[in-house]
């Protein structure tokens, strides 16, 4: 390939990306391939310019099938090295532009509006983690208990405002932080000219701590601008800001700038915008109706479907990544009859699901490496290690304590005998999952709460019932309470 000019390198690199586009690639990384351009053809190596260093990682993992399809096209061998380059482009193209012929002249139309700041002087905005880049859409499990919100996430990420501000909630280890991130990393790829923040609660916290404490450096001002200055707020775990009243107070007001001038809100938490506001939060009414006044939408724990499809995707995706990156010890077989096993004998935290599909894989590694193979009795041995089966004894104290923490009340009203609206369904929660997570009588079930008559413990159990199948809400905090106390 001696002797060849810039002209064939641009050619070349085209053919590449064509060629890829036909390939199973999301189509996130064929935009970023698109966004990148040759430099030049130097003997057997393309070099390609990209504009940023995170582009260049992650097309870094590609550099095996890049090769394969340069190669194909030149029909000889051809190794892709992608460098960040920004200037030597920029002059390429300024010679081109010299040597080309000049238009003819047209009407000068107005001034084009000065380009904004570049979103890396934001502070605030950090390089995402090689961890958090896996984070995506394409890698996401999709299934009914996650669908509203995987769908609402995405029309976030390509600019739809009409949920805004997105709340997703749900308990721990059901996959929020994945679409947060995929948000991220979606804009991050795809529109990296909207400045996107990611922060976790706690963050936010030191954020308007450390400015408190150096106000008169004129700090508060400046965090200020810098948080009216971004697009895309994502806030993770917003529950933890719940004891922090000073912080409550600018996050409202960021809230409010934010949404005034048309930028976008990210939010999750463990629990609905209007229980966020329970118990001794510093949560008011006015900052609760704010974050429910969008799209608010949830998470629920996975049933054996969804379990099954997380297992077979985990699988796939971690015998993979082990041959692309030559991990040893993960490459190994396990039937489909025993990952449907898995699937029976998982919890429900995805976190957890990931967590035991990598140890069911080593242990397959080992057992094929002494000549045998995994059975369903280890199966069965790792998943009692990740989930026990000798669970504690539930008890109704601990049902009433979970139910009390959920909604902010104390002993004495969920027991008592007021009936307003407040203590009413806290009170028949707890009488239902008595019901369903004790062996205890109906009659039994009355004494534990304040003496009631056989009659009024039915009453509560029946109205549980029907209004979980009338309100997704209700059942899934019912579920959620459920789980805390059978973890």
């Amino acid at each position: 390939m001696e002797g060849t000019s810039e002209t064939d390198a641009d050619i070349l690199w085209e053919d590449v990306v064509a060629a890829l586009q036909d390939s199973d690639l999301p189509a996130a990384t064929i935009a970023m391939l698109q966004s990148c351009s040759a430099t030049k053809l130097e003997g057997d190596t393309l070099l390609v310019s990209c504009a940023s260093r995170f582009v260049q990682r992650t097309l870094g993992r590609l550099s095996q099938q890049l090769d394969d399809a340069a190669s194909a096209v030149a029909f000889e061998p051809v190794h892709v090295e992608v460098q960040v380059t920004r200037d030597e482009v920029a002059q390429r193209r300024s010679r081109e532009r010299a040597v080309a012929p000049e238009p003819p002249r047209a009407p000068q139309p107005a001034p084009a509006p000065e380009p904004r700041p570049s979103a890396r002087k934001n502070p605030l905005l950090e390089d995402i983690t090689p961890v958090d880049s896996l984070l995506t859409f394409d890698r996401f499990v999709e299934g009914p208990q996650n669908k509203f919100a995987l769908d609402a996430a995405k029309q976030v990420a390509n600019g739809n405002r009409n949920y805004n501000p997105l709340f997703i909630y749900g308990k721990s280890g059901l996959g929020k932080t994945h679409l947060l991130r995929a948000i991220q990393n979606y804009i991050a790829q795809n529109d990296p000219e909207r400045t996107c923040v990611y922060r976790v609660a706690t963050d936010f916290i030191d954020d308007y701590s450390r400015a408190m404490k150096n106000a008169r450096a004129g700090a508060a001002e400046a965090l200020a601008e810098n948080y009216h200055s971004i697009d895309v707020l994502i806030v993770d775990d917003v529950q933890l800001m719940s004891t922090a009243a000073g912080t409550i107070g600018f996050f409202y007001d960021t809230f409010n700038y934010l949404v005034g001038h048309g930028k976008q809100i990210v939010l999750a938490a463990d629990r609905t915008p209007s229980e966020l506001g329970m118990g001794q939060s510093r949560f008011d009414e006015r900052v609760t109706s704010r974050l429910d006044s969008g799209m608010t939408v949830s998470v629920q724990v996975p049933d054996y479907e969804l379990k099954l499809q997380l297992i077979d995707a985990f699988y796939e995706r971690m015998r993979a990544d082990a041959r692309e990156q030559h991990v040893p010890g993960m490459d190994a077989h396990i039937s489909e009859d025993l990952r449907r096993v898995m699937a029976e004998r998982a919890g429900t935290n995805i976190r957890v699901i990931e967590g035991y599909v990598q140890s069911c894989l080593m242990l397959a590694f080992q057992r094929e490496a002494l000549g045998s193979a995994i059975t369903e009795e280890d199966i069965v041995g790792v998943a009692e290690q990740k989930w026990p089966t000798g669970q504690r004894r539930v008890t109704v104290e601990q049902i009433q304590e979970a139910v009390e923490h959920s909604y902010g009340i104390d002993h004495a009203g969920l027991v008592g005998s007021r009936r307003n609206k407040e203590l009413m369904e806290p009170r028949h929660v707890a009488i239902w999952l008595t019901r369903e997570l004790t062996d205890n009588t109906l009659a039994d079930i009355g004494k534990h709460f304040g003496n009631r008559t056989h009659a009024t413990v039915k009453h509560s159990i029946h109205v549980i019932e029907v209004g979980m199948r009338d309100d997704r809400m209700l059942q899934d905090r019912v579920a959620r309470i459920r789980d805390s106390v059978l973890e």
